[in-house]
């Protein structure tokens, strides 16, 4: 065999002596071998380094893959990641394997990448959805039995499993905070496309906080950013205007790193910020940084859970679960506005936010 080519089943044949079927057998235990067969088999395998296609053989044989396909956004966001290690912790015990593919929020990648997992007969299908996607065409498959599960947003065209994180809530909590802390101009900096449901449900909590204290929306203070640099760029524009914002909400967490960047470069330590969902190191920022927390692996853990169910044969109703939030405060969200005492009492309005929102 040459040494730059991968053993096959017919090698290890060749080397026992026995036929290619005897070895499938052995390998498969889907036949009668004698011990010694099963033996030489065995130690041929391990000589030779071979490794079964199972992909071929659960087309062959008609059964699912033992591995589970995931795609997500971005393999550099660090909240992905700690979804992804959640779920595969969740499904180890059960011998399944985890396969992983971003999609660049592209709808076109999300689909060529569905598909290509669909290909492999996988036992699981979960999907962050990008904007735009249509997911009908996972329906038959869905009729079929695989268990398909959404994360982070809603997915479109199909009844299935959602696992979303209590984004309207979690927002409204957050900028209920800064009010309570003096603060009525408070700048929005949210995430792009418009369209995305993570960043629509933010914004309609931002503004439903904003409401109930009555304080009016002022759509100049509202801006978009999709990556640190934009977010960088999106906050010197909201602090260059001749009304400023003295609080900024950030409405991920790559958003709060190009906020907190573009506040140090201009020593800015007049600017209360609140960001959704933690960043690494935040307790290390002066002032360490306050956020609204997502459960990463809390929505991991459920989406596999949810997923393993219906694989074991739960067939009840599709539905979206809600995993809440959680308000961590830490010292930039405490800064009071201009003219506020540090202990000012909040209006009744925000006390009943806060009670509501973030248990305060």
């Amino acid at each position: 065999m040459a040494a730059n080519r991968r053993p096959t089943l017919a090698d290890v044949a060749r080397e026992v002596g026995v036929s290619a079927k005897t070895v499938s057998r052995v390998l498969n235990e889907d036949g009668p071998a004698s011990a010694q067969t099963r033996e030489q088999v065995l130690a041929a395998v391990a000589k030779l380094g071979f490794q079964p296609n199972l992909m071929a053989r659960n087309i062959r044989v008609g059964g699912p893959d033992t591995t589970i396909g995931l795609v997500i956004p971005d393999l550099g966001n660090p909240f992905f990641g700690a979804v992804a290690r959640s779920i595969e912790d969740t499904v180890r015990d059960r011998g399944l394997t985890l396969l992983l593919g971003s999609s660049a929020d592209d709808p076109d990648r999300e689909r060529a990448l569905t598909d290509t997992f669909l290909a492999r007969r996988i036992s699981i299908l979960m999907v962050v959805p990008s904007v735009g996607a249509d997911h009908s065409h996972l329906k038959t498959d869905r009729a079929a039995g695989l268990p398909v599960v959404f994360l982070d947003r809603p997915g479109s065209g199909l009844s299935t499993d959602n696992v979303v994180s209590s984004n309207r809530a979690g927002a409204h909590g957050g900028v209920a905070h800064l009010i309570a802390h003096g603060h009525r101009r408070i700048g929005f900096v949210g995430d792009l496309p418009t369209r995305l449901y993570t960043r629509r449900e933010r914004l309609a909590g931002y503004r439903a906080a904003l409401r109930e204290a009555g304080i009016p929306y002022d759509r100049s203070l509202v801006t978009n950013a999709h990556d640190q640099h934009g977010a960088s760029a999106a906050t010197s524009q909201l602090l260059g205007t001749e009304d400023p914002p003295t609080a900024l909400f950030a409405g991920n967490n790559i958003v709060a790193l190009g906020i907190v960047t573009e506040l140090a470069r201009g020593n800015r330590k007049d600017v209360a910020v609140v960001a959704f969902d933690d960043v690494a190191l935040a307790e290390a920022l002066e002032p360490a940084l306050t956020v609204v927390a997502q459960d990463a692996e809390e929505i991991g853990r459920t989406a596999a859970s949810t997923a393993l169910a219906r694989l074991d044969g739960d067939r009840t109703r599709s539905r979206t679960i809600t995993v809440p939030t959680r308000l961590i405060v830490r010292g930039s969200g405490e800064r009071t506005a201009q003219g506020v005492l540090p202990h000012a009492a909040p209006t009744t309005s925000v006390l009943r936010v806060l009670d509501e929102h973030i248990g305060a």
